[in-house]
């Protein structure tokens, strides 16, 4: 009877999400300033940077706030044909993984670096969902320069949430698996006995950023929704929210939503830290990769590594408790202070608030419920604050604006729901149309919420734009949140799926690389002038020590080239100037162009099929002379005699005989 009743809730949530009704009274809805607030002039910047999630598409965006105008799409876990990421020579290790060369992922979550608790503007962490990884990217450069596998793992959701110094960023696992060391090859209906939900905490080092795996908790095999870690006194704590206490394999909808509540877990990190430093635990051997990105050679390095450390909840029992949560709970998230630990049940009618000093002293009571597989359970009244009650239908995440208030998306009734923290009591309500999932306040996640807006990242659209076919365009909405009431300002379309995102004021990120220095290109293919241009054949590969500048490429004109022979176009932009990109690819290469950056380096490997005249030109509008910018390559078929040779300045060079000495025809 109890699974019926909630059949029926999960079929009434889905009808509801899916009808695509309006709610009552949205042509009052927009303030009537809006316009004005969200103007940003010609030649003017916008306040903020707004970094959201790519979803699908595996990248991250960069828009500007409050303008909602689209800057730049960062390459990260997909291959990107508009640069060349993933394509070129240099940036194929990358996207490297224990699996092989993977070139997509799911990208769903983000975190700018913090020191005490607030942003700082060094890195942006993302995390890969499907194959996983996490992903540190360069704020100077906004490139991506280090990616990193996590062993033990499927499904990397909860992550990559980071400790309030950016000691450790966190992933939890989304599907519990069984562990490496002990074989994942055993029936699934042994769920219960070989299943486990592994936490990864990934050190980082507080002077390069540079990411490894310090240890892993195996923790029961339920599911890691999402976490964020402690802030000021709950600083060396880590919560997660958890679903699937049922420990179901099949029909999850139905089988993993039979108990009232789940949990939220909470690990003192800190102790656990000290135990791994200690000792403790076990060595797994496993494999994972670790890709790093070189801005001196402009080029990416992939390292296979074979061992983790892996703690048990045996070692964790002092450092280790669940908290029962009601129902299904998706967000778990920590006010500025602390003190206080959200967590928000997707089936739940209420908001429940649970108290850090409530915790605290729980613990040292000893007031459990129990215990779940080893894990002491807290009584849910001990560790209660309070619930928020009738906030909406379909609770998902909170982000807090810095005076006192949270702000949560109902997935379900399409709103933000603003309440006060510490009474719990209903401030204020705003229509997002449709299915609003993530939300965020600039710093909303952090010690120090900048407090000026919120952006809801709805799922469904309907009738909010003009229809492009089955699919409709995703979408983010902003509001005002700077006085009592919550104004809406602007709706911009989105690469679907919006997930989380993260915000900082523009003025943080003023010390930006322009282009790269000549000088310090420590390519090993580098060209520093046309002068060094050249063409080399070693065997069936031919390198093409290769130049370009307004207007045109060092060499131009290439022949004896044969069908089957490996050419690599190691192209140097000789321009020192901001924003003078040059593109390169040629007739019927089988990846992508290349866009390379002032000072930069890239290679493209080429593989002629067959013979004929293979024109080359740069991609990128460059100067009024841009169409100039091209060459031809002669590639004679296979045997050919014909002889290397390339032209300099309209110069024609013998560059090489295609017979090497002490070789035979």
């Amino acid at each position: 009877m109890k699974s019926l009743k909630l059949f029926g809730l999960s079929t009434i949530v889905a009808l509801i999400a899916l009808s695509g009704c309006k709610p009552k009274g949205t042509e009052t809805a927009v303030s009537g300033d809006a316009a004005q607030k969200v103007y940003v002039a010609p030649g003017k910047y916008d306040e903020f940077y707004n970094f959201v999630s790519g979803g699908f598409n595996g990248q991250v965006s960069v828009y500007g706030l409050p303008s909602g105008r689209l800057l730049k799409s960062l390459p990260v876990f997909s291959v990107n044909p508009e640069n060349g990421y993933g394509f070129s020579e240099e940036t194929k290790p990358m996207l490297e993984t224990s699996h092989g060369f993977i070139p997509w992922d799911d990208q769903h979550h983000l975190a700018l670096s913090q020191t005490n608790g607030e942003v700082d503007g060094r890195w942006l962490f993302a995390n890969a969902n499907n194959t996983p990884r996490v992903a540190r990217l360069d704020l100077k450069t906004f490139k991506t320069v280090e990616i990193l596998e996590i062993p033990n793992s499927a499904g990397n959701h909860s992550s990559p949430f980071l400790t309030e110094n950016t000691e450790y960023v966190v992933a939890g696992t989304r599907f519990a698996v069984p562990t490496d060391d002990k074989n994942g090859d055993v029936p699934i209906s042994s769920f219960k006995e070989n299943f486990k939900g592994v936490v990864s905490f990934i050190g980082i080092n507080k002077d390069s950023g540079e990411m490894d795996i310090a240890f892993q908790i195996e923790a029961p095999g339920i599911n890691f929704d999402l976490s964020h870690a402690g802030k000021g006194k709950s600083g060396d704590w880590f919560f997660f929210s958890c679903y699937n206490s049922e420990k179901a394999n099949t029909l999850l909808e139905v089988n993993a939503s039979q108990n009232d509540k789940d949990f939220i877990m909470a690990i003192n990190w800190k102790k656990a830290a000290e135990m791994a430093k200690a000792g403790k635990g076990r060595k797994v051997a496993t494999e994972y990769v670790h890709n790093k990105w070189d801005e001196k050679t402009h080029s990416a390095t992939s390292t296979m590594k074979k061992e983790v450390l892996v703690l048990s909840v045996e070692d964790m029992k002092d450092a280790m408790y669940f908290i029962p949560c009601p129902k299904s709970p998706h967000g778990c998230d920590v006010d500025p202070t602390g003190e206080y630990i959200v967590g928000s049940g997707k089936l739940a009618a209420l908001i429940p608030v649970f108290s850090f000093t409530k915790i605290q002293k729980a613990i040292a009571d000893k007031n459990f419920s129990g215990e779940y597989d080893g894990v002491k359970v807290i009584k849910y009244e001990a560790a209660l604050h309070g619930e928020v009650q009738k906030p909406g239908l379909g609770p998902l995440h909170t982000e807090f604006d810095g005076r006192g208030n949270a702000i949560t998306s109902m997935f379900v009734s399409s709103e933000l729901v603003k309440w006060n923290i510490k009474d719990l009591k209903v401030i204020d309500r705003v229509p997002t149309y449709y299915s609003t999932g993530h939300l965020m306040i600039p710093g909303g996640d952090t010690a120090k919420p900048f407090g000026k807006y919120v952006v809801a990242y709805n799922k469904i659209t309907k009738d909010r734009y003009l229809p492009t076919g089955p699919e409709l365009a995703q979408s983010a909405q902003l509001f005002d949140i700077s006085g009592d009431k919550m104004k809406l300002l602007l709706d911009y379309p989105l690469f679907g799926e919006p997930h989380y995102a993260q915000a900082l004021p523009a003025a943080m990120l003023k010390d930006q690389v322009k282009f790269f220095k000549i000088d310090d290109n420590h390519h090993p293919y580098v060209t520093k002038g046309e002068k060094e241009s050249k063409v080399v054949r070693e065997g069936n590969k031919i390198h093409v020590y290769m130049t370009s500048i307004r207007s045109h490429f060092a060499p131009d004109n290439i022949e004896g080239v044969r069908v089957g022979d490996e050419v690599y176009f190691h192209v140097t932009n000789l321009e020192q100037d901001w924003d003078v990109p040059h593109g390169f690819a040629i007739k019927g290469n089988q990846n992508a162009e290349l866009l390379i950056m002032p000072g930069e380096t890239c290679t493209l490997k080429w593989v002629p099929q067959k013979a004929g005249m293979y024109p080359m030109y740069c991609t990128d509008f460059c100067s009024a002379l841009h169409q100039e910018m091209q060459g031809y390559v002669r590639v004679s078929p296979a045997g050919s005699s014909t002889p290397l040779t390339y032209s300099l300045n309209n110069k024609k060079d013998n560059a090489q005989s295609p017979v090497k000495q002490g070789e035979t025809k």
